[in-house]
């Protein structure tokens, strides 16, 4: 029995060291105190001021695995699905309903395990920078001073601007490990919530710089992990697609359908070019793609968008980021001088007086991706008919109570008294603007679903009316609400969409670029398979 004990209490007294080794050797045991706080500053957790560094240990301790080693545990059951989902996973209906079933399923198919998690928050500069622009980078080597050799390509900034990550913190006098604001001193608000919105965290209505810094540096692991399984998922199907095009087929390809592979996956063919000159820049381009080229095409592909000419899968993702930019030209074209105001108004963009209407959209399209402010009189623009009467009924103002309690008030009555009274409570400040804002935030969390789901034929059609957008006859309620949705989305967002599910964004921004990828090399399988198939047949 002794020895029984014996063993019992080494086995615990094991299980003891493990657990202290890992807690000792947890990335934030080595931080400063300042980055402690922030870590917990970032994620929304409250810390008593002043705080020692065991207290600050402490929480983050509780926290450290639901936010920076297994971020899923906090999301939704809507998130988790829409992540199985990105992976192949089939979700039974029955299974959505139970959170736990879905996490533990997304836990079998994350991006890393919790060792590889934990080991990357040691090395914090080995990844945070890959989600950058091009443009990013470059201005934050000239910024502080790096020299970089010509060709400045994307993967010669980041090594030099890695190898001097530290050196430039300790001579801003400034932390690395979980780096402040310094990082992102080059960037604008726009650049902020330009990344924000390409990699799928909505952050529409923040224009305090700090809050749009801490959402990016919060998000940059998740954002750099999805995009290596973007990179991941166009390497393998590059490979899988390039594999089957063996030399047999290759030389077994006349010279109309070795023109044709080579249009169709981007291959420039020099005039004059003979039929075994063909066949040689098809296996050339079939090597690269097959050989060690291919994950720095596909790095170019997913990674940040670079403008490098000649990089076909970045001009893809430019030719994206242009769709998007070209879709809401289009919109702004369409609306209404009322609404382009509106639109400049809701992001405290100056009007100059006596403005024409194609000033008013240039000013609008240029402030395409500008931060709007958290609230403004515009945000009652797209509430219910019911969530605006309730506003008015707590509202504390008399004139708007009594707008909202007429029976005959029409929705842009009541709109025009919300208005009204946030402006009321906006500029008295205290409790009345207090009120007004908290009953936004409630009310916009809870629509953000459901937005026209409710209106009338004639709401909605009131509603295109006010950004001047034509409704063509014989349209379905549906198809107004459609519509309506799209308008309000420009009119918020800019030129970016807001992301329904953590994955929206991030799928909606390489779309173009993956797309591409596809199409280019899903072409050529096309007419690889096909050929294949003859030359079998013919074999």
């Amino acid at each position: 029995m002794r020895w029984i004990s014996t063993v019992l209490s080494l086995a615990l007294a094991a299980d003891a060291v493990v657990g202290s080794s890992w807690f000792s050797k947890a990335a934030y045991n080595k931080w400063h105190e300042t980055e402690l706080e922030r870590w917990l500053s970032d994620h929304d957790i409250p810390y008593p001021t002043p705080a020692d560094r065991k207290d600050l240990e402490n929480l983050i301790q509780k926290n450290w695995d639901s936010y920076a080693v297994s971020p899923y545990k906090n999301w939704d059951s809507d998130k988790l699905t829409a992540y199985l989902q990105s992976k192949g996973v089939e979700t039974k209906e029955s299974a959505k309903s139970n959170k736990d079933a879905l996490v533990s399923q997304v836990a079998n198919t994350w991006y890393e395990t919790e060792d590889k998690a934990q080991t990357a928050w040691t090395n914090v500069n080995d990844w945070i920078l890959d989600t950058w622009t091009e443009s990013s980078l470059k201005a934050f080597a000239d910024k502080h001073g790096i020299p970089v050799p010509q060709p400045r390509t994307r993967d010669t900034l980041l090594q030099k601007i890695r190898s001097n990550y530290e050196t430039i913190a300790k001579k801003a006098g400034e932390t690395a490990e979980y780096p402040g604001d310094w990082l992102y001193d080059t960037w604008s608000e726009s650049d902020l919530k330009e990344w924000l919105d390409t990699h799928g965290f909505p952050a529409p209505q923040i224009t305090d710089r700090n809050k749009l810094i801490a959402l990016v540096r919060r998000n940059s692991r998740l954002a750099y992990l999805r995009m290596q399984d973007q990179k991941a998922s166009a390497s393998a199907k590059a490979n899988s697609v390039y594999a089957t095009l063996t030399d047999k087929i290759i030389d077994a390809w006349g010279e109309s359908q070795l023109k044709e592979f080579c249009d169709k996956n981007g291959i420039n063919v020099p005039q004059g070019s003979k039929t075994n000159e063909l066949r040689a820049l098809v296996r050339k381009h079939r090597a690269e793609i097959l050989g060690d080229n291919v994950s720095a095409s596909a790095t170019s592909a997913f990674g940040a968008a670079t403008s490098k000419a000649g990089n076909q899968y970045a001009k893809a993702t430019n030719d994206a980021s242009l769709a998007s930019q070209d879709a809401f030209n289009k919109a702004v074209d369409s609306w209404s001088e009322s609404r382009l105001k509106a639109y400049l108004d809701a992001r405290g963009v100056p009007v100059p007086q006596a403005s024409k209407t194609d000033e008013l959209r240039a000013l609008v399209r240029r402030n395409s991706h500008k931060a709007a402010h958290p609230y403004s009189a515009w945000t009652w623009d797209d509430l219910s008919y019911d969530n605006l009467k309730q506003y008015l009924a707590s509202s504390g103002n008399a004139a708007a109570k009594k707008v909202g309690e007429s029976s005959s008030a029409t929705r842009d009555d009541l709109v025009e008294a919300a208005q009204s009274a946030y402006s009321s409570a906006s500029s008295a400040g205290g409790n009345s603007y207090a009120s007004a804002t908290s009953y936004l935030a409630q009310a916009t969390e809870a629509a953000k679903k459901s937005t026209f789901d409710t209106w009338s034929e004639s709401e909605l059609k009131a509603y295109l009316d006010s950004y001047g957008v034509p409704v063509p006859q014989r349209s379905t309620v549906n198809e107004l609400k459609a519509e309506a949705r799209k308008q309000s989305t420009y009119f918020k967002y800019g030129t970016t969409n807001p992301a329904d599910t953590t994955f929206a964004k991030l799928s909606e921004n390489v779309k173009g670029a993956y797309q591409w990828v596809m199409s280019q090399l899903g072409a050529g399988a096309e007419v690889a398979k096909k050929e294949a198939g003859d030359v079998k047949e013919e074999l």
